[in-house]
């Protein structure tokens, strides 16, 4: 019997951070939205991205610390997830997590860090009037950007994420959260996969829905935690 009520204190204590964790990351992706409509459009090409940063910097360095630190907190979500989720469906809940897990390391490694090294270069450039060592900043964040706007980087920064929320979509439609939660996670992960067309009804809808998947799973996650 101790084991039993032990196990569930931590599975509580998952759920209540998770819980927490998952209403801090939805409040940060409502606070990016007015960054991103402040800022606009990032531009194409290393000397676009240098001509179009002055006066946005602040901004642009606020929205990749809040990013990065949202990314961060995909790891208690989504642990959370996989506790409440593992007995519905073990195999389409490890495979959620694994992509969720997945993109977390790949756009701190591949989206934020490219983000960074073009601010970075920028802040460089903009002190320096030698010709040639501007060249070599624009040079640089030239490689940045392509790395940007490369349908590659469309899989690492929004395929991945919403296909792992597809799949909890899916596990959550046969129990343990409330269908809206459900239908939620499932438009997400489509509107994800089709952003691969690059259409920006699709980029849009699919981080709105996110926002507010991650609002309803908060809610479940700390009702289980009271339980």
């Amino acid at each position: 019997m101790e084991k039993t009520d032990g196990l569930s204190r931590i599975q509580k204590e998952c759920y209540r951070v998770g819980a927490v964790a998952a209403l801090v990351l939805g409040i940060g992706y409502v606070i990016i939205i007015p960054l991103y409509a402040h800022v606009g459009p990032p531009p194409t090409g290393g000397e676009a991205w240098f001509e179009y940063l002055p006066g946005k910097t602040t901004a642009w360095w606020a929205i990749l610390g809040i990013s990065v630190f949202t990314d961060f907190l995909y790891v208690p979500v989504v642990l959370a997830l996989w506790v409440a989720l593992k007995e519905v469906d073990r195999i389409l809940a490890l495979l959620a997590t694994a992509f969720v897990g997945l993109f977390v390391v790949l756009d701190l490694a591949v989206t934020w860090s490219h983000y960074a090294s073009i601010l970075t270069l920028y802040r460089s450039y903009a002190t320096v009037t030698d010709e040639a060592r501007r060249a070599s900043y624009i040079a640089a964040a030239n490689y940045a950007s392509a790395m940007l706007t490369s349908p590659l980087e469309i899989v690492y920064a929004i395929v991945t994420l919403s296909f792992g929320i597809l799949l909890f979509g899916l596990v959550m439609l046969r129990g343990a959260f409330n269908k809206i939660t459900a239908y939620l996670a499932l438009v997400t992960g489509v509107l994800g996969i089709i952003s691969l067309t690059g259409f920006s009804f699709a980029i849009i809808g699919n981080a709105l829905f996110a926002t507010a998947w991650l609002f309803f799973v908060s809610q479940r996650l700390y009702r289980l935690g009271q339980v």
